[in-house]
This record gives structure tokens, C-alpha cells and sequence, in this order.
């Protein structure tokens, strides 16, 4: 049976005045959330992240203390941007992240969408930017934990393998970056490739925001009305089996598993809004 669990607003300090000064203390606090933010990642990355290498020997248990450090990072901003009153989140099914060595997919609508994924599975690799591992603050923190860069195709695709064979969990947004709104859901090839390889299914996320904030081409001062929602519904696993076709390519297959997860995120989109 799926739970749901939502987080409520109480305790949340509430700012004392209305209209447009509202309006201006969430540009401020969604300022002030972002900044804590980069300055937490500076300190995970000059001080934690030397501190657990020293500490640990075993590469593989380097990579677990890691995933947890992220997993409470993530935690605490959600928890920081909730009780500024910027945001409200649910979840339905946060039970069916913990199970090992799965595929999580997610839409993205939103900036926070790898945050709020994150925040809910303490230990799981993650398909990221390769520009990450090049920044001097975060690059050593997302080696340690075992994170995959999104380079080209092949690479990813074995790199992926591997995590799994190691009975990892894997986060991928198969979108590649954040859908612009009203926009259809386009995926790349990856996901069903790294499926594929792996003969792994794909556990989905269907992930909502409103009112729209934070998308893609959007400033992150350009704040809504009022506060946003977040809702996370986590899904039964979607079967490769029937794309396993002996006769077919494997690009013709992946190009299948693409289209059927695209015409599955689309659904589920418009779905959850009608709820």
C-alpha cells in the first residue's frame, strides 16, 4: 500500500506582513536560502569531504559516507526553504527510494528537482553535470560519492553499468535539464540505454511544482505569488522486458523504451495536475 507523507507548515517562522512587502521578504529569503546553500557546499567541500577521505580506507564505504553527507545537505535546505515559508513539499511512496540497486527516473521542472529526490534516499549515485567535477568546490565531494558525469553517450552509459552491477541505486533526469513549462517531455536516449545494459527497470518519479517556479530560462528572484508546492509521487516500476526484443537493435530498441517513457512522463503530468 503506498503512504503518503506531507510535511506541514507548522513551526515555520511566518514573516509579519502581507503584500508586496511578502512578496519582497521571498525574494530576499529565496536569495538568503541560495547563498546558505552555496556556502554549505563550499564548507562540504573544504572541510567534510577531506575529512571523510582521511577517516576511510575502503573506496566503497568513501562513497556511502558521501551519499549520506549529501543526502543531510539536501535535508537541511529543504527544511531551511520550508521554514522561511518559501515552500511547501509532499511525498507519496518515499519507502519505494530505499529499495537497493534500482533506476530512479524524474521529470524536472524545477531547479530544486535533484534536491528534493536527494533529500529522500541517503545513499544512491546520481547522473550530474560534468561541470561539477570540474568546479575546484564540488568536484572532490561528487568523485567521493561515486557520482557519474554526464559525458558522452558511451561512457555514461558503462559508467552507469557499473554502479549498478555494484548493486548501487541510480538517480538519472532522463530530460537532461529542466523542462520549460507547457513545453512536451523530451528524454534523452541515455536512460533507456543504461536500462538496457543493466536489463534493470526504471523506477519513476512524477514530480510537480505550483505554482511554476525556478524553471528553466526563469531568474530565481522572479518568485511566484505565493508560496510553492512540491509533490513527489513515486511510482511502480516500469518493465523493459517487452523492448528486450533479440531481433531488434539495441538503438532501435532504446529508441522504443524513449518514445514509451516520454508518452508514460507526459501522462502522469497532466494526471497529477488534474488530481
Amino acid at each position: 500500500m503506498n503512504t503518503r507523507s506531507e510535511v506541514s507548515t507548522r513551526g515555520a517562522w511566518v514573516a509579519p506582513f502581507g503584500g508586496s512587502l511578502n512578496r519582497a521578504w521571498r525574494i530576499f529569503a529565496t536569495g538568503l536560502a541560495f547563498t546558505v546553500f552555496g556556502l554549505g557546499g563550499i564548507c562540504v567541500g573544504l572541510l567534510v569531504f577531506p575529512l571523510v577521505v582521511l577517516l576511510t580506507r575502503d573506496r566503497t564505504r568513501v562513497h556511502h559516507r558521501m551519499q549520506f553527507v549529501i543526502h543531510c545537505v539536501m535535508r537541511l535546505f529543504v527544511e531551511l526553504m520550508r521554514r522561511l515559508r518559501l515552500m511547501t513539499y509532499s511525498i507519496e511512496g518515499a519507502e519505494k527510494l530505499r529499495e537497493p540497486g534500482q533506476i530512479i527516473i524524474a521529470n524536472h521542472p524545477t531547479l530544486i528537482d535533484v534536491v528534493m529526490v536527494l533529500s529522500q534516499v541517503p545513499r544512491t549515485s546520481c547522473v550530474v553535470k560534468d561541470s561539477l567535477f570540474r568546479n575546484p568546490f564540488t568536484g572532490g565531494p561528487v568523485r567521493a560519492a561515486g557520482y557519474v558525469p554526464n559525458v558522452d553517450s558511451a561512457r555514461l552509459v558503462d559508467r552507469c553499468a557499473e554502479v549498478l552491477d555494484d548493486g548501487q541505486t541510480l538517480i538519472i533526469f532522463p530530460e537532461g535539464t529542466r523542462t520549460r513549462p507547457g513545453e512536451p517531455v523530451r528524454l534523452q536516449r541515455g536512460t533507456a540505454n543504461i536500462a538496457l545494459r543493466a536489463r534493470k527497470s526504471l523506477r519513476p518519479i512524477m514530480i510537480d511544482c505550483q505554482p511554476s517556479t525556478l524553471t528553466k530560462g526563469l531568474p530565481w528572484y522572479s518568485v511566484p505569488a505565493r508560496r510553492f508546492h512540491i509533490s513527489l509521487r513515486v511510482g511502480e516500476p516500469i518493465d523493459i522486458e517487452p523492448f528486450l526484443d533479440a531481433d531488434s537493435s539495441r538503438a532501435m530498441s532504446a529508441r522504443k523504451l524513449t518514445g514509451h517513457l516520454e508518452a508514460f512522463l507526459e501522462h502522469h503530468r497532466h494526471a497529477h495536475r488534474l488530481d
